[in-house]
């Protein structure tokens, strides 16, 4: 009886976002086992800089290439034996405690025999010079705060043999890891609780940028810039119109500018940036709060400031004195507010566009004087109003989004209020909020006009005075005039003390129902 060979099946070709995915899933499986790594906070930062470093060493390998073709002499950022392929590219190569001692130790042997100090001292003494400042500048001040917690060489080893595998010279990979980052980001946040403030959920980020609409030769900021969120979406806005090697030199050096003052979301948004294609991100390390408010000049402005700034902190005596004596307050968001419009360019249309909580819309006191400035010497022209969860899983509380220019005073004040999917009674992890939604409403920022979810209102019907002309209140918390409820126009304490009077009521009645009962019994 005749028989047919059965041929064996080729094995299937990985897609590049497949292999690279398998890589990062690997390294990840591979850092839960050691045991100085507690959950997603610790292993995603170590991932990262392992990253960080490979990404470097490949850009270099193409920066010596570009020397060599253009009989140039090249001196690396990183020098040996300190580069990726002098350490990590060999798959045998130092492992185990020997590895960690590379890693972690003041001085050490290092991987070509001779002794000298640690990767992580010889990365934090990185100085600039030759006009290689800022890449030398940046990996020092990424390293600054940063310690290893893994306690196995040997698995550390081999999460540095899969991070090999990647090809950061590849303009595909780079792209899709972009992508797998991004994603990394968010498990991240939904990790990090009350820290999750240094993600700010994308489709915000798309519709701030989209609408803001910054275009090439502008400035762009965020002084808060957390994983570079902001930043990687202007970026991505202004590269379409890069199309000549000077646009793209504008667009590399002279366009972003950022502030990060805690050393994990620094790190991510360097690699962040990296990934997306800014070559030398221009990140400052310090707090953007500490310069006093009234020496900020003209030199220190820039055409756009897009931003989520933290809310709810407390800065201590040293940065309050930066601000104004009547303007100075425990709200950071209300601090970064005042950095944001005294940083806006005034000549031609400085424009911001912040995520604010919803208190800063109806606070009063300070609050209240630094609204009225931004309504008496700014063009506060729209407000967006999210719905309850936007920002869950690390807060409930609901936001707005507020935009403004230099073309001030504020005459009107337009509110969209965003509503809700039909069937849904707020976001939340598992059913975040998505960028379609914004459909209509950037549809109706082109050709305004009121309707359900639009409203317009006058701005100097908001602002009111005592009879020494002082800011009393200034009420920027609007309701929508077409839902149908009805605006609570009390003080926050009134209606706290209502509702614990409603709520005494209730016991009462409890009280009596439950006596009732025992009578029965």
């Amino acid at each position: 009886m005749a028989t047919t060979a059965r041929k064996k099946a080729a094995p299937k070709q990985l897609t590049t976002a497949q292999r690279l995915d398998s890589i990062i899933k690997s390294a990840r499986k591979i850092m839960r086992k050691d045991k100085g790594l507690n959950g997603d906070l610790d292993r995603l930062p170590m991932l990262t800089w392992i990253m960080f470093l490979k990404f470097l060493d490949d850009m270099e390998r193409i920066e010596e290439g570009r020397a060599e073709l253009a009989g140039k002499d090249y001196r690396s950022i990183i020098e040996a034996p300190y580069r990726w392929r002098d350490w990590a590219a060999d798959a045998d190569g130092i492992t185990g405690p020997d590895l960690l001692s590379f890693l972690v130790s003041e001085m050490t042997e290092r991987p070509d025999g001779t002794r000298g100090p640690g990767l992580f001292t010889y990365l934090r003494g990185l100085r600039g010079d030759n006009g290689r400042r800022e890449r030398r500048d940046v990996i020092a001040t990424v390293f600054q705060g940063f310690a290893n917690r893994m306690e196995s060489g040997y698995l550390l080893r081999d999460v540095v043999n899969l991070i090999d595998g990647i090809h950061f010279d590849s303009s595909e990979e780079v792209h899709t890891l972009g992508r797998l980052y991004e994603t990394l980001l968010r498990e991240m946040r939904d990790a990090a609780g009350d820290s999750g403030e240094f993600y700010t959920p994308r489709p915000v980020v798309r519709f701030m940028v989209e609408v803001t609409d910054p275009k090439l030769g502008e400035t762009i900021l965020d002084p808060a810039c957390g994983t570079g969120g902001f930043l990687t979406e202007a970026f991505l806005h202004l590269e379409r119109q890069a199309n000549t090697v000077e646009k793209r030199r504008i667009l590399q050096e002279d366009s972003f500018f950022g502030g990060e003052a805690k050393s994990l979301p620094f790190l991510l948004s360097q690699l962040n940036l990296l990934l997306h294609g800014l070559h030398a991100p221009r990140i400052d390390p310090g707090n953007a709060l500490r310069f006093r408010l009234a020496e900020i000049g003209e030199d220190q402005r820039v055409n756009v400031i897009l931003t989520n700034p933290p809310f709810g902190g407390e800065e201590e005596a040293g940065i309050l004195n930066n601000f104004p004596e009547d303007r100075r307050t425990a709200e950071t968001a209300l601090l970064f507010l005042q950095l944001i419009m005294r940083r806006l360019k005034r000549a031609g249309r400085g424009r911001a566009a912040v995520v604010v909580p919803h208190g800063t819309l109806f606070g009063d006191g300070i609050s209240a004087r630094i609204k009225a400035d931004l309504l008496e010497k700014f063009n506060l022209h729209t407000v967006v109003r999210l719905r309850e969860g936007v920002f869950a899983p690390y807060t409930d509380i609901p936001a707005n989004l507020i935009f403004f220019d230099t073309t001030g005073p504020t005459k009107d004040i337009w509110y969209y209020e965003m509503p809700l999917p039909e069937g849904r009674k707020k976001y939340s992890k598992t059913a975040p909020m998505a960028y379609d939604e914004f459909a209509d409403c950037l549809a109706w920022w082109k050709n305004r006009e009121p309707n359900e979810c639009a409203w317009k209102v006058s701005a100097a019907e908001l602002i009111q005075r005592d009879e020494q002309d002082r800011v009393v209140a200034c009420n920027l918390d609007i309701k929508n005039p077409h839902s149908g409820e009805v605006a609570d126009h009390r003080a926050p304490a009134e209606i706290v003390d209502a509702i614990i009077t409603q709520e005494q009521r209730i016991l009462g009645i409890m009280d009596e129902i439950k006596a009732v009962l025992a009578e029965r019994v």
